[in-house]
């Protein structure tokens, strides 16, 4: 099948890693953030993937061009903000073959268990189905209503605390026919606001739940839970993991690191401490420093006995 991943954003709360780079390409473990969305789906499943982006697109394009992926991939440039729907509307051109879509959220780290969406999928005639995932405090969320045989009811919009009828919310993972993406307004809208409520009162919307690991990558803190997630999965095909830490090929750590991804190349000198951090390529960290919850660039430096917590240090920097 086609899989579409919705990637349009600046990556705004990620700076400064994603000032003149694209949130797509920025590496998580021995992948970029791109392929471990898409790793979700068997790739024996995926007959091309349509990245809807709108930022970064030369840098996306030399990547893809060097790139060794076990799957053909496009890209679908958005000039402006089209919104999720807008998005997926102007992808539909570069779409290849039959059967329902995939469609994935570009930021998302899970479990989803892409072959069950499609049988259930299959089973209940959908039009439309939605991965879910459960929360304690659905009323930072959209959340929808399930019944026995699995479809989707209704959606709450950020439910008043004791008001919500629900505790599932979107998962960021949907499948849907060509009938609905081709019936698809070409201006920016939103597939969850405008599309899905009205799929689920026609009664074409099922909805099938997962448990396992969901990460959204978007922020500092989440970009770190995902490489933490990333580990102890086993989501890495270089590399090594010592305790709780991934280390790259050709990193040299004589200090501590906990819970921290570490790229190839690094050096954390003695007496430093790394704890909750991703670190990424060629980076140096001093001796004695101490970093704890930060996000480290590419070939950055952090001089010695310092002490950082929750920074974002850009790539080829100096701290």
């Amino acid at each position: 099948m086609d899989v579409i991943v919705l990637a349009g954003g600046f990556g705004t709360r990620l700076r400064p890693w994603t000032e003149g780079r694209a949130k797509p390409l920025l590496p998580l473990l021995d992948k970029t953030l791109l392929e471990r969305v898409v790793e979700a789906v068997p790739f024996e499943m995926v007959d091309r993937v349509v990245v809807a982006a709108g930022y970064g697109i030369d840098e996306m394009e030399s990547f893809l061009a060097g790139a060794n992926l076990p799957y053909e991939i496009v890209l679908s440039v958005e000039n402006e903000a089209m919104g999720t729907g807008g998005a997926v509307a102007l992808a539909r051109q570069h779409l290849s073959g039959q059967g329902p879509v995939l469609v994935l959220n570009g930021d998302l780290i899970s479990s989803v268990d892409v072959t069950a969406l499609v049988v259930h999928h299959a089973a209940t005639g959908a039009k439309a189905t939605l991965s879910l995932w459960e929360v304690e405090d659905p009323s930072r969320f959209g959340v929808c209503d399930l019944d026995e045989s699995g479809m989707i009811g209704r959606f709450q919009e950020k439910p008043e605390p004791g008001t919500e009828f629900s505790n599932l919310i979107n998962a960021g993972c949907y499948l849907i026919e060509r009938d609905v993406l081709n019936g698809l307004s070409s201006d920016k809208h939103s597939m969850e606001r405008e599309v899905f409520p009205g799929l689920a009162e026609a009664g074409g919307m099922a909805g099938l739940a997962f448990t396992g690991y969901f990460v959204d990558a978007g922020t500092p803190e989440s970009f770190i839970e995902a490489a933490q997630v990333c580990i102890a999965n086993g989501r890495y095909d270089s590399g090594h993991v010592e305790d709780d830490s991934w280390f790259g090929k050709g990193s040299n750590c004589i200090g501590a690191a906990h819970s921290s991804s570490i790229g190839q190349g690094c050096n954390i000198e003695e007496g430093a401490s790394v704890s909750d951090c991703v670190i990424l390529s060629e980076a140096n960290i001093g001796t004695g420093a101490r970093l704890d919850g930060c996000l480290v660039g590419q070939g950055a430096n952090v001089a010695p006995d310092s002490n950082y917590s929750g920074l974002v240090i850009g790539h080829g920097a100096s701290v």
